[in-house]
């Protein structure tokens, strides 16, 4: 439980027999704003309050360092390697449920319910994650690299609702979350911009050049790290048509710009897993980008993608979720 309306709700759904679990998660002591953060004090103490309100019992699980091991600390290497990682995926597709799970266990339960926006459906003979039903909340994409295997212990009980209906709900059972504000993505960066956490967690603003295509400078940068493919705001360099950054290069400390047609990609690799066997499929590449048509090529620890139109800012570090219809039928993080 995060302290927030959705697993307020969620956990309305699986009363009477129900306990209540909430992370306490590592924060940047330095953020500006951890009263958002799921997994803060304050978080901990909504999400008492509610099961508290509703007749159940409240665990919190401390898992600061562990957390910052496995998701903090992996986020601030594949930044420093020229990568755009994204934590969330880690932590849900991981670390989050493999802990929460683990205590279910313990505590002889079941099922593990959550508040997220995904379905658990039956495809091609096995139980596989799918998108929610509230298209704008769907959580799909950050859910895609949990292991299948586990489903049969999961339930998500808001994935066929929408947010305006999980509110309602929650504002009918007089649950005080109802207006709580939505937390943030990203929560260890306690409100802030991921650069100015990575400052301050040790990468170095260090000097180096800004170039084009064909190695000529065109420019410098405060940093390698602060630009990822597809960024146009915050080059700092002016040219007659649109530059946007290309990629950059940790050893060099260099940062490659060019037009929006050099971002075009029609070949992708991700190390990841296909849960049933594919050959087609629809192809997200970001949390917020469209899909993509793609043919898919399984081998040894993962899977390359023909796509049938160019994908645009396509990031070593983020995930390729494939889907079939609702489906996720495969995922794994993108490493060329």
């Amino acid at each position: 439980m995060s302290g927030g309306v959705d697993s307020a709700v969620a956990l309305l759904k699986s009363l009477p027999n129900a306990i209540g679990v909430t992370l306490r998660l590592w924060l940047d002591p330095d953020g500006p704003d951890s009263e958002r953060a799921c997994c803060s004090p304050e978080a901990v103490l909504a999400a008492r309050a509610t099961c508290h309100s509703l007749g159940v019992p409240h665990v919190t699980l401390d898992l600061r360092e562990e957390f910052r091991r496995a998701v903090v600390d992996p986020f601030v290497r594949g930044y420093e390697a020229g990568e755009t990682p994204n934590p969330c995926i880690t932590c849900n597709g991981g670390f989050r449920f493999a802990r929460l799970l683990a205590f279910a266990h313990r505590a002889g339960a079941d099922t593990l319910a959550t508040g997220h926006y995904a379905r658990i459906v039956g495809h091609r003979g096995r139980l596989l994650l799918a998108r929610g039903l509230d298209s704008g909340k769907d959580q799909s994409y950050m859910l895609a690299r949990l292991d299948p295997a586990k489903l049969d212990r999961i339930s998500f009980p808001l994935g066929t609702q929408t947010k305006a209906e999980t509110r309602a709900e929650a504002n009918h059972a007089g649950l005080s979350a109802a207006g709580r504000e939505e937390s943030q993505e990203a929560c260890f960066l306690a409100g802030d911009d991921y650069r100015s956490f990575l400052e301050r967690r040790g990468l170095e603003t260090q000097e180096g050049s800004i170039v084009d295509e064909d190695g000529q400078e065109i420019g410098k940068h405060g940093g390698y790290w602060r630009f990822t493919p597809g960024q146009r705001k915050g080059l700092g360099v002016s040219a007659q048509a649109p530059l946007y950054a290309i990629r950059s290069d940790a050893t060099t400390n260099t940062v490659v710009v060019g037009r929006l047609e050099a971002l075009a990609r029609t070949t992708i690799e991700a190390a990841g897993d296909l849960y049933v066997p594919v050959h087609r499929a629809q192809a997200k590449l970001r949390y917020r980008s469209d899909v993509v048509p793609t043919s898919i090529h399984e081998h040894d620890g993962g899977f390359r993608l023909e796509l049938d139109r160019p994908a645009y800012g396509v990031a070593p570090g983020q995930a390729a979720v494939l889907y079939e219809d609702d489906v996720v039928v495969g995922a794994g993080l993108i490493r060329a």
